[in-house]
C-alpha cells in the first residue's frame, strides 16, 4: 500500500475509510477488505466511495500494520481495543478472528458467509472475478456436530455450488478444517 499506513475513523462499531483513492486500492489492489457505502457489488474499480471495514479486518490490517485506526477524538484505537471490542460484539470472536486470520495468511479473500448461513464465504481471485468456491463456518472447538445441520449446510452448499468447510480451533490454538462433500 502506498502512502504509509491507511487511516480509518471508528464510528461506533464501524471502521470506515474516508480516503476515497486510498479504499479503492485497498478493495480492488490490496485483498477486496471492506465493502463501499451504496455500492453492493462494484464491478469496475473506478469507484469513489469511502469502504466500510469489519472488526475482523480492521483487527486483521492493524495487526498487519497496514492501519491506523482513530476514534472520534483523533486518539488512536489499538489492536487490543478492536480485539475487546470484537469480543463483546460477536459470540466466538477469538476463535472466528483464528480461522479469518488463517484464511487470509494462505492468500485467500474471505467475506461474511450470512446470506449463506455460514461464517465466511471464501474466494480464490476475488468477488466479481470468481463465484466463491468455499463456504466456510466456524464452530467451537466443544461443540457438537447435529447431523441434521450438516445435511442442512451440505444441501444448500451443493445448491449454490459451494463446498461445504467447518473450521474450528483447538485449545493449542491451531486452526483445523473439515470439508463436507455429496457423494453420489
Amino acid at each position: 500500500m502506498s502512502g504509509g499506513k491507511l487511516r480509518a475513523l471508528l464510528l461506533g462499531r464501524r471502521v470506515v475509510v474516508f480516503d476515497r483513492p486510498r479504499a479503492r486500492d485497498l478493495y480492488f489492489n490490496e485483498g477486496f477488505y471492506g465493502k463501499f457505502f451504496m455500492v453492493s457489488k462494484p464491478k469496475t474499480p473506478n469507484v469513489e466511495r469511502e469502504l466500510e471495514l469489519s472488526l475482523l479486518e480492521a483487527l486483521y490490517l492493524a495487526e498487519k500494520g497496514k492501519l491506523e485506526v482513530v476514534d472520534g477524538e483523533g486518539r488512536p484505537v489499538d489492536v487490543e481495543e478492536l480485539r475487546r471490542m470484537g469480543r463483546e460484539a460477536y459470540e466466538n470472536f477469538d476463535e472466528v478472528y483464528a480461522v479469518y486470520k488463517d484464511l487470509r495468511d494462505r492468500g485467500l479473500i474471505v467475506k461474511s458467509g450470512m446470506k449463506f448461513g455460514a461464517t465466511f464465504v471464501v474466494y480464490r481471485l476475488g468477488p466479481g472475478l470468481e463465484h466463491a468456491p468455499f463456504l466456510v463456518h466456524v464452530l467451537p472447538y466443544d461443540s457438537r456436530l447435529d447431523p441434521l445441520e450438516i445435511v442442512r449446510a451440505g444441501r444448500l452448499s451443493h445448491s449454490v455450488r459451494k463446498r461445504f468447510i467447518i473450521a474450528y480451533v483447538d485449545p493449542l490454538g491451531r486452526v483445523s478444517y473439515l470439508q463436507f462433500r455429496w457423494m453420489m
